[in-house]
């Protein structure tokens, strides 16, 4: 199994045409997490994301996986409005094994239980762009799953979604989380983070302002952004 943890951030910026998006980001993400990214509008949620995936790459600092600065291929990432390819659900889901270099047979395989794992089979051939939203982000998930990913990006997973399409996206990333995979989460939705977050990363224009438990989080906030944050009044 490829070893990834620590995911180690130092001194990371991203600075694109000299506007600073993210300063100076020191930071660990270790097995088994289940971390929720918080923060106002512009404070650099996706930028953090994307960094760690390797989306994007730093203007300063560094990104490490296990002492490495070569990206492994065991995590993945889901957006918050899922790219569908014109095939299948299924089909979908299979061409994430192949660009994995995952054997055709094996892809199969995959494909049908990570549809089954999110409750899509029945809407294994139907066109996966003909899906309704929380449809679409349950096969973006399956897609992702899949992969067994031993860390899993999620963008703000939810945020265009209907209350129960959301509360079905929830329940499969705790059941991915439950089967070993560790979870770096975005979202403006603060009882999703309550829900979901054992530990929390607040950014507040660009610096993690406070990174603690969910719960000293919520009940006592240390600094005056995530106090003001946590009751709406964070410009």
């Amino acid at each position: 199994m490829e070893t990834i943890f620590p995911l180690s951030l130092s001194g990371v910026s991203f600075v694109p045409d000299g506007t600073p998006v993210l300063q100076d980001v020191t930071l660990a993400i270790r097995q088994n997490s289940r971390i929720v990214i918080l923060g106002a509008n512009g404070a650099g949620k996706s930028v953090l994301i994307r960094l760690m995936h390797g989306l994007i790459v730093p203007t300063a600092g560094s990104i490490r996986w296990a002492g490495s600065e070569v990206r492994p291929r065991a995590q993945a990432l889901v957006f918050q409005r899922p790219v569908m390819l014109r095939r299948s659900a299924l089909a979908n889901v299979a061409y994430g094994l192949k660009l994995a270099d995952i054997p055709r047979p094996e892809r199969r395989r995959r494909a049908d239980a990570a549809l089954a794992r999110v409750g899509l089979t029945h809407l294994a051939a139907r066109p996966a762009r003909v899906l309704s939203g929380g449809e679409q982000q349950r096969v973006a998930l399956a897609r992702a799953w899949a992969l067994e990913p031993r860390i899993l990006f999620l963008d703000e997973p939810t945020a265009s979604l209907d209350p129960n399409a959301t509360a079905a996206v929830e329940r499969i990333i705790t059941d991915i989380h439950t089967s070993g995979t560790s979870i770096v989460m975005s979202t403006h939705n603060l009882g999703q983070a309550r829900r979901l977050a054992d530990e929390i990363i607040f950014l507040h224009r660009g610096r993690v302002v406070e990174r603690t438990s969910a719960s000293l989080f919520f009940s006592q906030p240390q600094s005056a952004e995530a106090e003001d944050f946590l009751k709406g009044e964070l410009p």
